[in-house]
């Protein structure tokens, strides 16, 4: 098997075994309770971290910087060659030839969109979010972050689809868009991986598994946040949607 091959199914296992425990961490069951405590303790940070967690296994919570200087460098250095790539590609006449290129193409597209997303994040971490010097997060936690933002734009372009650009990813990049514009103002980030999704054209297992570890952790992060505001505060709605209005 190519090295190339082994690298595609290497990502998915990884997205896979992830989606799965926090799939089972998501599951309301008494019998579950040592696996939740167990999550929370591995995979807690700020004001959900487990007040047990020892300071050993934890990291300042302003660190989420690291994760955005990895996007950024990853994404940056990925655009970079698929860009280079897809020059070499151009002169070549054919129809596998062209259709590949339009393959690269497409890449480089979604990786531009990619790169805006996590510099952005990176100003933000330095300019705008301002954490606690108490602020910590787990180091298991720590090491998911930099996991993601190392394979998130791999996935991008790992296994590109043959269709050209077109209305996917036209529509997906409206959807990225206005989901960078407003996550200033909402949690869009949701959207934006949905833009990534729909401008790849759908049919990438592979960015679908990026786009179902995003849902999943987001969920995750969201219910145990919601359940929090409800035990601190009192007159918080608890009738509240956590992240999806009138489902969860």
């Amino acid at each position: 098997m190519e090295l190339g091959i082994w690298i595609v199914w290497l990502v998915r296992a990884a997205w896979i075994a992830a989606i799965l425990l926090m799939v089972i961490g998501s599951i309301p069951s008494s019998k579950l309770r040592l696996y939740h405590e167990l999550m929370l303790s591995f995979a807690g940070r700020g004001k959900i971290l487990q007040p047990s967690s020892s300071q050993k296994w934890t990291v300042p919570q302003k660190y989420f910087a690291h994760f955005y200087v990895v996007g950024v460098v990853w994404t940056t250095l990925l655009f970079a060659m698929t860009w280079m790539y897809a020059f070499k590609m151009a002169p070549l006449t054919g129809g596998s030839h062209v259709e590949h290129w339009f393959k690269v193409l497409r890449a480089v597209f979604l990786l531009l969109l990619m790169e805006i997303h996590v510099l952005r994040r990176l100003i933000e971490s330095f300019y705008v979010f301002k954490y606690s010097p108490c602020a910590r997060m787990s180091i298991l936690g720590y090491f998911t972050g930099l996991f993601f933002y190392a394979a998130a734009p791999l996935s991008l372009c790992i296994d590109i689809a043959s269709e050209m650009l077109g209305w996917c990813q036209l529509i997906g990049g409206a959807f990225f868009l206005w989901g960078w514009l407003h996550q200033r103002r909402c949690h869009a980030i949701l959207v934006l991986y949905m833009g990534l999704l729909i401008a790849s054209g759908g049919i990438d297992v592979t960015i679908w598994l990026l786009f179902g570890f995003v849902v999943g952790n987001l969920t995750m992060a969201a219910g145990e946040t919601h359940r929090w505001y409800l035990r601190k505060f009192e007159n918080y709605p608890a009738n509240r949607s956590a992240i999806f209005p009138y489902v969860y």
